[in-house]
């Protein structure tokens, strides 16, 4: 595998969602479009009990956060950081 120079690497924001992953995906595509979801690059990391890790390009973050809050589906953003390890902190 190639490695990338960090410059040419993207950003990641990570947020701690509550919600179906079904439910998040078609909150994603229905606001943001196919093109926005291409450009947010969202990557499911992990998953809890009874929520999601999502790994989101770090310009789009207000997009798919708007996504989530005009959505109609109970979505809702726990937590945002920057490192998988800042969502465990409480």
């Amino acid at each position: 595998m190639l490695k990338l120079k960090s410059s040419v690497r993207q950003n990641k924001r990570y947020l701690l969602i509550e919600g179906k992953k079904e439910e998040i995906e078609k909150a994603i595509l229905d606001y943001v479009g196919i093109l926005g979801y291409a450009k947010a690059a969202p990557i499911f990391v992990k998953k809890n009990k009874y929520s999601y890790v999502l790994a989101v390009n770090r310009k789009e973050i207000d997009r798919i956060r708007g996504a989530f809050a005009i959505s109609s589906d109970k979505i809702t953003v726990l937590k945002v950081s920057g490192t998988l390890k800042g969502l465990n902190k409480k």
